[in-house]
């Protein structure tokens, strides 16, 4: 046996500390293959062009493929349970919207993931402001206009396009402060809504700028109000709350998120966030962010806080409306 000499043994040493660390080499060989991002609703809406725009910045940063998989159904119940189950190595990105994280918890009977635990949240963007539109028979152009209406009519028809969706809690708060009384109408999604408000037969209906905008245009809706922030193509049309409507609901905003499951190593979570917030850059993706106006990619500390501020708002109004998983 060779003698172990004390330069044998400084050399070795020396050759152990510079040598990478598993974790360095993990994080230098990512990602060893094809990464594909999870999209829990159809090809062609809002939350798959987000999924292809910043995919498309996510390939080219990274030097390997990108694909987008459609797994509708349920409110995004199953494509979300997909990611969940997911091998934790930043491979699987979930993208998907607000609701499927934070609604599902009260309307979906035994949902198959925590959306607290079961996922770490790398960036989101949001709605710069929600549109609230009345049609054109009610002649309201303001808050205060449509709330005169409701009362002169009784009752409202108003759209929405889910149990806990953004315009069913939307009227639910402003009942509340205003004392007005209505019907709700429930849509599969906001298409069909926002022709029923162009063809009158409902008072009013609020969701995405995106969908609204034909009805705005149009003129068989009138912009009354804006949830959030004032919407850059009306700058003159006052807030909800600029109009003296009262409830922290009016601050939060619709957001899509990406995240990766819970166990995902923290230098990949790390770098995985930098290089989608740097995605924000990209001119294709400003270009969608402008069509959609949708809000830059927040930072990693930016989409917890949010994350975290807008589920203990909504849930606890949801709560308080009594809503609950439809047996």
């Amino acid at each position: 046996m060779k003698k172990l000499t004390r330069r044998m043994f400084l050399t070795g040493s020396a050759a152990v500390l510079c040598a990478p660390s598993a974790r360095t080499r993990a994080q230098s060989s990512w990602p060893t293959r094809q990464i594909r991002i999870l999209v829990p609703y159809p090809p062609g809406g809002q939350t798959d062009g987000i999924a292809r725009a910043f995919g498309d910045s996510l390939a080219r940063q990274v030097g390997k493929p990108v694909i987008i998989e459609n797994k509708a159904g349920a409110g995004g119940v199953i494509g979300v349970a997909e990611a969940k189950r997911a091998e934790p190595d930043g491979t699987t990105i979930l993208c998907t919207i607000s609701s499927s994280l934070i609604q599902n918890r009260l309307t979906v009977k035994d949902l198959p993931y925590d959306p607290e635990g079961d996922f770490i949240y790398l960036t989101m963007v949001s709605g710069t402001g929600g549109p609230v539109v009345a049609a054109k028979k009610t002649g309201a152009k303001n808050l205060q206009e449509f709330v005169e209406y409701a009362r002169k009519a009784g009752s409202l028809n108003w759209g929405s396009y889910g149990v806990g969706s953004t315009p069913h809690v939307l009227i639910e708060t402003m009942a509340k402060q205003y004392g007005i009384k209505f019907q709700i109408i429930q849509y599969r999604g906001e298409a069909p809504m926002w022709n029923d408000v162009a063809g009158q037969t409902l008072d009013g209906a609020a969701g995405s700028y995106a969908a609204a905008a034909p009805v705005i245009q149009a003129g068989t809706g009138h912009l009354i109000a804006v949830t959030g922030s004032r919407l850059p193509p009306h700058p003159d049309t006052p807030t909800i709350t600029e109009q003296g409507a009262v409830g922290d609901f009016y601050e939060t905003r619709a957001f899509t998120t990406f995240a990766v499951p819970s166990g995902t190593p923290k230098d990949i979570v790390e770098r995985l966030s930098s290089l989608l917030v740097q995605a924000g850059s990209d001119s294709r993706v400003q270009q969608m962010l402008n069509n959609f106006l949708l809000t830059p990619p927040a930072d990693f500390e930016t989409t917890a806080r949010i994350f975290k501020r807008d589920s203990d708002v909504m849930l606890r109004i949801l709560r308080d409306l009594g809503v609950k998983p439809s047996e």
